[in-house]
């Protein structure tokens, strides 16, 4: 109860990209400028630096970890660039959530994935540790509308081509050892009027089949990109209809009213009680008292604690003490509650 999870990305060194030219932006296309190490040695600095993550989560006493994400470039690119229907040598672009130009994949065919994307990474995290493993995949809604379609012309079918590819790599990320399967949407809370005609669908299609917990992730962006968020969710109801086992929500840096949680009342929540905003590593009395607030509406079976969001603009110092806050602020409440193990 109240077990411990990252609900994704962890800050990947600076010998292997450069962080001077990741601030400020998230990369929808391949970007290998940002990467410090030559082709050839590549893959191997990127375990090296998926152990570095591993272990420090492990270190931290995370119960749910992951890879750190430390093999991409972003949280969507890396999956969306390796499927058929893409133009990679000519993006496409959006008006992005902030209202900026933003370079995305321009979809000229069919949305297909040829081969797995992602199922190396998962295999060398399983070998690597003995915790339960939680790997993420970009959702079919955010795909969709962080793409230039000039295929479909049909932001709902783009969504479900989206989700059938998602939903063949979540099958054999399964398979090679995940126990948690994340969807990332963090686009359905500035597309709320898309989202309510097609999301739950094209969400549920992304995870038909599995067997392993899945989870899906919505937040309002990175801290280091958006310093001003809303304190309430536009589409968080609907994702009750889901077929996920796992609601995952950032609530500290918004400082969210955690009665929304009350709508969620047949899922387990993933609460996030780390605020990404800040550079301080706030104490674990403050993770605690997130927690308490979230037991007020939903018993101690049906939460898991996390940071709000992705850790990878933070410094690594920094966010492994956030680590070990998160970590001892559950161990405060489980103690209370006589539940400690």
């Amino acid at each position: 109860m109240i077990e411990t999870t990252v609900v994704g990305s962890y800050p990947q060194p600076d010998w292997l990209i450069d962080r001077s030219r990741l601030a400020g932006r998230v990369p929808r296309v391949r970007d290998q400028a940002l990467w410090r190490v030559a082709p050839d040695r590549l893959e191997a600095a990127q375990d090296e630096a998926a152990l570095l993550a591993i272990r420090d989560m492990e270190r931290a006493g995370v119960d749910v970890i992951t890879d750190g994400e430390v093999r991409r470039e972003s949280y969507s690119n890396r999956f969306a660039t390796a499927l058929e229907g893409i133009d990679l040598e000519r993006p496409g672009s959006i008006v992005n959530r902030l209202g900026k130009r933003s370079v995305v994949p321009r979809i000229v065919g069919p949305v297909h994935r040829p081969r797995p994307v992602l199922v190396r990474d998962v295999e060398f995290l399983r070998a690597a540790t003995s915790r339960r493993i939680r790997v993420t995949l970009p959702g079919p809604f955010t795909l969709a509308q962080q793409a230039d379609d000039e295929h479909y012309r049909d932001d709902e079918a783009l969504a479900i081509a989206f989700a059938e590819a998602v939903n063949a790599e979540a099958k054999d990320v399964e398979a090679a050892g995940a126990d948690v399967i994340q969807l990332d949407e963090p686009w359905l809370e500035s597309r709320v009027e898309a989202a309510r005609r097609y999301a739950v669908r094209a969400i549920n299609r992304a995870l038909e089949g599995l067997e392993a917990t899945t989870a899906v992730h919505v937040c309002f962006g990175y801290a280091a990109l958006v310093s001003h968020k809303p304190g309430r969710y536009a589409f968080l109801t609907p994702l009750a209809d889901t077929a996920a086992t796992q609601i995952s929500i950032e609530a500290a840096q918004p400082r969210l009213d955690v009665g929304v949680l009350a709508e969620l009342a047949n899922k387990t929540v993933v609460l996030g009680v780390l605020d990404l905003g800040s550079a301080g590593v706030e104490p674990a009395e403050t993770v605690a008292d997130r927690i308490r607030a979230a037991l007020r509406h939903l018993p101690p079976s049906r939460l898991v604690a996390a940071p709000d969001c992705g850790m990878k603009y933070l410094e690594r110092d920094v966010a492994f003490g956030k680590l070990c806050a998160l970590v001892e602020g559950a161990r405060l409440v489980r103690r209370e509650l006589g539940i400690d193990t």
